[in-house]
């Protein structure tokens, strides 16, 4: 709406701003990015202690030392369903295997905006989450991910737009029949993940 201000409460938004420079200094090689990430940092530091009394060493130190309990990193996945009970799957880039929509959710973000956003940004799509079909773990393997993850996989319905697929991401789409899949053609437990989403979705029709 023109000339309207949207008012952002200032703690999440650093929140945001923390995790992008922390996570940009992880991976960033470019000395430029570099920099850039770090005056992020500082301004979250800053802000940080105008709002907290700390002083900016105080909070960078708290930053660095990772304050709080360690958790597990939270996916959250799209199950979307046709009329002829097959669910929509990617073919991602990584590893030329297919599995569910889904991604990491971000600071700030609600599970259910992750799984909305994430049919956007695969799929080229808009939707609506319908029902919650169950919050999964993933154990640390010796094998492709060496760490243990929260899944969270939501049954939703496409709203609007192109199935699309982004090629920075996503090799494929397709509406594939959960069963037709070998094992070694699935990305890492979206199998499982599949399955259970089909039995949600049978339930919730009534079969």
């Amino acid at each position: 709406m023109p000339g309207s201000v949207h008012f952002i409460e200032p703690l999440p938004f650093l929140d945001e701003v923390r995790a992008i420079a922390e996570t940009g200094l992880h991976y960033a090689d470019n000395p430029f990015d570099r920099e850039r990430y770090d005056r992020l940092l500082e301004l979250a530091v800053d802000g940080y202690a105008a709002h907290s009394g700390l002083s900016p060493a105080e909070v960078r130190a708290r930053f660095a030392a990772d304050v709080g309990h360690r958790t597990t990193k939270v996916g959250v996945d799209a199950a979307v369903f046709d009329d002829r009970d097959r669910i929509l799957l990617v073919r991602r880039t990584d590893n030329d295997r297919w599995g569910l929509v889904a991604g990491w959710c971000e600071p700030g973000e609600a599970p259910p905006q992750t799984a909305l956003r994430e049919l956007h940004e695969e799929a080229g799509v808009e939707g609506r989450v319908e029902q919650l079909v169950g919050v999964f773990h993933r154990p640390a393997t010796a094998g492709e991910n060496p760490h243990g993850f929260v899944s969270i996989v939501y049954l939703c319905t496409i709203t609007g737009g192109t199935l699309t697929p982004q090629p920075h991401e996503v090799i494929e789409l397709a509406f594939r029949d959960v069963d037709e899949l070998a094992d070694d053609e699935w990305h890492m437990h979206h199998a499982a993940l599949a399955r259970a989403a089909r039995d949600a979705h049978r339930l919730r029709d009534g079969r």
